[in-house]
């Protein structure tokens, strides 16, 4: 029987390939799959391509057998570039998967499909640059302009198998990352809020300075510890931060974290406050409460998942238009210290198990 005709809510693979390298957010919403996937074929070998500097994000998963690393680094067009590929596709190859799973969804991810060497190969009906051309099977609408939930997009993928049920996260954190949390936290009483002032694009980083007015405030009216967390490039931000602080202690963990400590930093703590980044989506994936700020982006698609989150997004004329760039940045401006306070008011309150007296 042809691979496309087959029915994918009959089948029972016994070896596949998940596909999903970057980035660290995109890597939190695919979480839940693995585990539908893992509670739907409990004998099956499940395997994820994810690029190397990642895999802290899924090292010790109890719903994954085996991580395989991706280099993109050394992959180019290059003969050296093509010729780390091809040794990376026979090692692929040679695992005999009869299942892949695109999770990506872009020209590089569609190749990597093909490269497993699987019967059957599935991936999102809308997925870019030409990667559906490496599919036997397309998953959901072809609405790139689609308002669903990175996540429940994700989760069409899962039901395509005929399974039912919501998703549901599995950010791994070892016993031995939580007490180092224990320990850094040690003197910082609840409630404790982190601040994630970095982001990758320049219009989502909502300015040090606003995320420091929240900061005070949460001090001075819930007696909050600060905590700053980022990436080592985020050291300019954290400054800036720290510098509108008046003075306010902070405890700067930022670039001294690898990813399950950071997870596990999050975990102890009481809320976060982030940017639209990485780190926002794994806070939310450990059930702690967060806001997330959203100047360019749209929290219907990606927004901090769960019950115990909350966006707030900027009202402007060009919210969600997902630029990179732009000579204006109105939206830094119209985004205000105060309704961002009043979300992380809430949520520090909800943490402690108070209602907001008004």
């Amino acid at each position: 029987m042809a691979a496309n005709r087959i029915d994918l809510a009959e089948l029972r693979p016994d070896r596949v390939c998940l596909i999903k390298p970057s980035s660290l957010g995109d890597i939190v919403h695919a979480l839940p799959v693995l585990s539908a996937l893992r509670a739907a074929w409990p004998q099956a070998h499940l395997a994820w391509v994810v690029n190397r500097g990642l895999r802290g994000l899924l090292d010790g998963h109890p719903d994954l057998d085996e991580i395989i690393p991706f280099d993109r680094s050394r992959v180019g067009l290059g003969p050296q570039g093509l010729a780390a590929f091809a040794r990376f596709a026979s090692d692929l190859r040679r695992r005999k998967f009869d299942l892949s799973i695109d999770l990506q969804g872009l020209l590089r991810t569609g190749i990597i499909a093909a490269c497993t060497g699987a019967a059957v190969r599935v991936g999102l009906a809308d997925a870019r640059e030409g990667a559906t051309r490496f599919y036997t099977h397309r998953v959901g609408d072809n609405d790139s302009k689609s308002k669903t939930h990175a996540v429940d997009k994700l989760m069409q993928v899962v039901h395509a198998f005929g399974i039912s049920g919501s998703p549901s996260f599995v950010p791994v954190i070892s016993d031995h990352d939580r007490e180092w949390a224990k320990a850094t936290l040690y003197s910082r009483n609840s409630p404790r809020l982190i601040l994630n002032v970095g982001a990758r694009w320049l219009t989502k980083r909502w300015p040090p300075s606003r995320f420091a007015e929240v900061a005070v405030r949460a001090v001075k009216e819930c007696g909050v510890s600060l905590i700053a967390v980022g990436a080592p490039e985020d050291r300019p931000l954290v400054e800036e931060l720290i510098a509108g602080l008046d003075g306010l202690p902070i405890l700067d963990l930022s670039g001294r974290t690898t990813l399950p400590q950071l997870a596990a930093v999050m975990a102890a703590s009481d809320c976060v406050l982030s940017n639209d980044t990485g780190p926002l989506h794994l806070a939310a994936a450990t059930g702690t409460r967060v806001v997330g700020v959203y100047t360019c982006t749209s929290p219907l698609k990606t927004g901090p998942y769960g019950v115990h989150s909350v966006a707030v997004a900027s009202q402007v004329w060009c919210a969600a238009s997902c630029v990179k760039t732009c000579p204006r940045m109105e939206c830094m401006t119209e985004l205000t210290a105060d309704r961002v306070w009043e979300a992380v008011r809430g949520q520090i309150q909800a943490s402690l198990g108070r209602r907001d007296a008004g």
